[in-house]
């Protein structure tokens, strides 16, 4: 029993733990972005639910919420990730004049 142990506390001691340790500092690192999308009284809900839908592949449900929660609140955070897909997403509705913020959380 003792020699199967060994060998695999030694693999796991040795490599395994490191591994997670940097894969945890780069996560603390490097906080993820958002894609605010803020109210302008200019487009119709039609419009900001169909863009909605090409940048973020929503369902056209979860479109018209998100459309109500800026309208009502002022704005609604519409991605939360890495600081390009929150670049991409915050160009895609901006191409049609929607007012956006990308920024790192």
């Amino acid at each position: 029993m003792t020699e199967s142990l060994t060998p695999y506390a030694t693999a796991g001691a040795g490599t395994s733990p490191e591994v997670e340790a940097e894969q945890g500092e780069e996560v603390a690192l490097a906080p993820p972005w958002i894609t605010i999308l803020h109210n302008c009284d200019c487009h119709t809900f039609e419009d900001v639910v169909k863009q909605l839908m090409k940048a973020i592949g929503c369902s056209e449900d979860r479109g018209w919420e998100i459309a109500w929660e800026v309208h009502n609140t002022g704005k609604s955070v519409v991605k939360v990730g890495p600081e390009t897909e929150c670049v991409r997403v915050g160009n895609i509705l901006a191409a049609i004049g929607l007012v956006v913020t990308v920024t790192q959380s």
